[in-house]
């Protein structure tokens, strides 16, 4: 029997989940609208790949300083800035587009400009979680920001195959906009939201000390810094989603509407498997159900590269979202409970670059293989590294395949109501 997963009884999570899971949606439209209209500018792999670049960029610049802000600074007020600055960044695309205006450099600048924002508002909004929930609540919850995360994938790349076929791609960029108004409005409605800080008479705003305490927490925690590094190289060889346009038209032979149904079926098995955490009261052997859930992944990024039929590709691509979901759960949950609330933020923004910067410059390297060697022979590549990857952390971090679920956490979890 299915039941309201208990982290929805916390009034304040509700109200964060339901503007996120509109304002994802409209997030996922503008990224697959994003790849679609540079392949119409130009068929050069390596301009696809070059939006990588643009992304993570000011990620690796900004994160740190993200971290520090979002445990000094009250994290709500800091949504209410970085949500308003990315839905300005996606007007002003939907403006140039309408207009006739936009070449390549505009596209380049406007993602870096939402990826700075975008470095200051995931710390604040993964650390605001914990703030909303109880501990015992925390695994659930991290599962319905997946299921948030995978609805906003299926519905948003699907909506914007439809929009683009119907002539629309600047509304596309409009639309997403508008829906940045979801979260802000939660925001408003939850109210003040307690959480415990650093003190800034001793490390300031964004100190050096504050930023280096972060970073010092993390290379002393080696569960933590291991299901990073995975994460890293996981998504550095097996992320190729810059290269769906290609792989779209150019060997399976199909439209934007089916390009919208290929950039949304991960998020279709990543739901489903979403969907079935959040019914399970615990996982066991979490560490081993990691790594072979990235083993998965990077067997399944094997399968979409030779596939040659739009069948097969969903199929393979529904399977790497699943793998993904559950790994995705457990590492956030791992840490998140190993972490103590005052440095969350650090913490975050420190897994920030290693999960924006293996896929980021993930694309960059498939753009650059997939333009020496074709797009499918660079994503079957990515994935044998990938399962390489896993093999030599599990190998040189026993503690992550050790890791059964039930060790004890990190106290400094308020509880919520």
């Amino acid at each position: 029997m299915i039941h309201i997963p208990p982290s929805l009884h916390h009034r304040r999570f509700r109200l964060l989940w339901l503007g996120l899971l509109i304002s994802i949606a409209g997030s996922q439209m503008q990224l697959w609208a994003l790849f679609w209209h540079i392949r119409t500018i130009t068929d050069q792999p390596i301009a696809l790949g070059a939006v990588g670049l643009a992304r993570i960029l000011p990620v690796i610049v900004f994160s740190l300083v993200g971290g520090a802000v979002a445990d000094v600074l009250n994290r709500r007020r800091i949504l209410f800035l970085t949500q308003t600055a990315m839905a300005l960044v996606s007007l002003t695309l939907g403006w140039l587009t309408l207009a006739g205006h936009i070449d390549l450099w505009h596209i380049y600048l406007l993602t870096a400009l939402q990826a700075v924002a975008q470095s200051f508002d995931l710390p604040a909004r993964q650390a605001l979680v914990p703030n909303l929930v109880t501990t015992s609540d925390l695994p659930n919850a991290f599962s319905m920001t997946s299921i948030a995360n995978q609805t906003g994938a299926i519905i948003g790349p699907a909506l914007s195959g439809f929009i683009i076929a119907a002539g629309g791609l600047p509304y596309v960029y409009i639309i997403d906009a508008i829906s940045f108004m979801a979260v802000i409005l939660a925001l408003v409605m939850m109210g003040p939201v307690e959480q415990q800080k650093i003190s800034t008479t001793r490390n300031g705003v964004v100190s050096f000390t504050a930023i280096a305490e972060g970073v010092r927490f993390i290379l002393k925690q080696p569960l933590i810094f291991s299901t990073m590094i995975v994460d890293f190289f996981a998504t550095f060889f097996a992320s190729a989603n810059t290269l769906m346009p290609i792989i779209a038209v150019d060997v399976l032979h199909v439209g934007a509407v089916a390009y919208g149904w290929l950039s949304a079926a991960q998020a279709m098995g990543a739901i489903v498997a979403a969907v079935i955490i959040s019914q399970m009261r615990e996982i066991r052997r979490q560490g081993a159900v990691f790594l072979m859930a990235v083993v998965v992944f990077g067997l399944a990024t094997i399968g979409f590269g030779a596939s040659r039929s739009f069948f097969i590709a969903m199929l393979a691509l529904i399977i790497i979202g699943a793998a993904d979901t559950v790994s995705t759960i457990i590492r956030n949950t791992i840490r998140q409970l190993a972490t103590p609330d005052y440095i969350r933020g650090r913490m975050t923004s420190v897994n920030q670059i290693f999960f924006q910067g293996g896929p980021q410059l993930g694309e960059v390297e498939a753009g650059l293989a997939a333009q020496l060697l074709g797009a499918p022979v660079a994503i079957m590549l990515g994935g044998v590294g990938c399962i390489l990857a896993v093999i030599w952390i599990a190998r040189r971090w026993p503690q992550i395949r050790k890791y059964n679920g039930d060790e004890a956490v990190v106290a400094g979890t308020p509880a919520a109501g």
